[in-house]
């Protein structure tokens, strides 16, 4: 193992031990996983699931119920995810996308290589490389790395990329120097987020971090 991957098993196993399993994506269906990943652009995760349990209490938490809804009244159910209607647009891009090219079904796709099946994502209105990545990882079970905001910062901080890097490069940094296993690159994600939230902030919170203790810098120039 390099340099990179050794300090990666020492970031994984060290926010581990803190902070045990995360138990994410906190979805029941991949339907829900679905909905979740593109609700929670630009908004936390208090906010989707209020969306969510929006959804559920009027019976159209799956995927075909909601491609049947006009996209004023999809937009009204998720409005506690904020930007409702630019994400009611997403989804119903989703959606048009899943029903017209591959049937409807989760079925059809779930064939489909990894590269191939992203690149089709990323064809999609509103669907960024977060977005996409997360569907692949936690609704597919696909070995993808989901990048965002903190793993940036935890990456830098503690010198494992340049600033400048850009979501492909973070994303190989994780990819190509650990283990092809889908459960590490979720468990490891969502480490990341938590030590993102509660420590590794724009302004760092270092004290008490369970990194604390390794080469770090705590601003990024």
């Amino acid at each position: 193992m390099n340099i990179v991957g050794q300090k990666l098993d020492q970031i994984f196993e060290l926010l581990f031990e803190r902070f045990g399993p995360q138990h994410w994506w906190p979805g029941e269906t991949k339907d829900e996983i679905i909905t979740g990943a593109i609700l929670t652009q630009n908004t936390n995760w208090q906010n989707v699931e209020k969306a969510v349990l929006n959804l559920k209490k009027a019976s159209l938490m799956s995927l075909d119920k909601l491609y049947s809804l006009r996209q004023e009244q999809l937009a009204e159910l998720i409005r506690p995810a904020g930007y409702y209607n630019i994400k009611a647009k997403r989804l119903a891009a989703f959606l048009k996308w899943l029903f017209e090219q591959h049937n409807g079904r989760l079925s059809e796709i779930e064939s489909m290589k990894t590269e191939t099946f992203r690149q089709e994502l990323l064809q999609i209105n509103g669907i960024g490389r977060e977005t996409a990545d997360s569907i692949l990882l936690y609704a597919f079970e696909r070995p993808v790395f989901v990048v965002d905001a903190y793993t940036y910062r935890i990456a830098t901080r503690h010198q494992l990329i340049e600033p400048e890097c850009d979501y492909e490069q973070l994303r190989s940094l994780f990819e190509d120097n650990l283990e092809d296993d889908v459960k590490l690159f979720n468990e490891f994600h969502a480490l990341l987020v938590r030590t993102g939230k509660d420590f590794c902030r724009p302004k760092a919170r270092c004290a008490g971090c369970p990194l604390e203790k390794l080469p770090h810098q705590s601003e990024i120039d």
